[in-house]
């Protein structure tokens, strides 16, 4: 796959995937958080399993491999969906927008702990360029830091939970999109279990659903989680997950639009401000401008080389 594919790729990816925080807050708003999680990631699944199975490519996993699956899709679908459902019923659609676009920040620092990535300068800025963001996003519910939202706290939760997925999913042995769909499977049906507990009446508040609704449903489990999914962490395989990481910073941004067209949310200077930190902080932290720099220190010194050889 070519790197200028995936590029264009997970462009389209962030798009869907910053819409998808506006639909999410739409569809917990009229159904059971969890259970509705529930039923969306086992739709996915099956969707990625079927496209998996229709194109070839779906095949056994071993012990070993299933393992992998199993411990990843702890975090990547049942704590990062529990904790973003949740959080989703107490803080506002661009409020957790924006908190979610700290997923490529975290990722990075993870990288430096388990993928001996180094810690520079640039990084170090990042880090506390993005976290000044959530400040600013933060101080902008309703009685400011001293009155910290719940909601606010969950989403950050499921951001830790997801940047720990995409480093098991960079470790892992299995092909990102056949991992994807198990991982989706497995997961649902840990959350299913958990909704039972959680959400007795659950189930029944699916009844309530109106034509509309379920289109969003389906758009949000199709599109944004089943194909979003599979090929952003088949992403995270070529490019690895801080680079694949730096085109979240596209998500704060299509997530505050939509949460302004669709479900008509203030967006206040706090949010811009704390917007333009963290994506900030995702430049300088996720290692783009090492990278830069270090393509120019090398084609300096190979221009120098030129020189001399003259």
């Amino acid at each position: 796959m070519k790197r200028s594919f995936i590029y264009v790729l997970l462009v389209g990816i962030m798009v869907a995937w910053g819409l998808n925080v506006t639909a999410l807050k739409i569809l917990v708003d009229h159904f059971a958080p969890v259970t509705l999680t529930a039923l969306r990631i086992f739709t996915a699944g099956v969707v990625v399993l079927l496209f998996l199975w229709g194109s070839g490519q779906l095949r056994k996993v071993s012990w070993n491999e299933a393992k992998q699956i199993g411990v990843a899709a702890l975090f990547s679908v049942v704590a990062h969906h529990f904790f973003l459902s949740v959080g989703l019923t107490r803080t506002t659609a661009a409020n957790a927008g924006l908190i979610l676009g700290l997923v490529p920040l975290v990722t990075s620092l993870l990288a430096m702990m388990f993928l001996r990535h180094r810690l520079t300068v640039f990084r170090l800025l990042g880090i506390a360029s993005g976290f000044c963001g959530v400040v600013f996003v933060v101080a902008n519910g309703d009685g400011g830091l001293g009155h910290l939202s719940v909601g606010d706290v969950y989403v950050f939760l499921a951001v830790l939970a997801q940047a720990i997925s995409f480093i098991m999913i960079k470790k892992a042995t299995v092909e990102a999109r056949v991992m994807t769909g198990w991982m989706l499977v497995f997961g649902s049906v840990w959350l299913f279990v958990l909704s039972l507990v959680l959400e007795p009446g659950g189930v029944s508040s699916l009844k309530d659903g109106t034509p509309s609704l379920w289109m969003i449903f389906l758009a949000s489990a199709v599109v944004a989680t089943a194909l979003g999914h599979m090929f952003y962490n088949q992403a995270v395989q070529h490019l690895g997950p801080a680079e694949s990481a730096v085109f979240i910073n596209l998500n704060p941004l299509f997530s505050l639009l939509g949460a302004y067209w669709f479900l008509d949310e203030t967006i206040s200077l706090g949010q811009l401000a704390g917007f333009l930190f963290i994506v900030a902080g995702v430049v300088l932290g996720s290692g783009g401008l090492d990278d830069m720099s270090a393509r120019f220190r090398r084609a300096k010194v190979a221009a120098g080389g030129r020189k001399v050889g003259m």
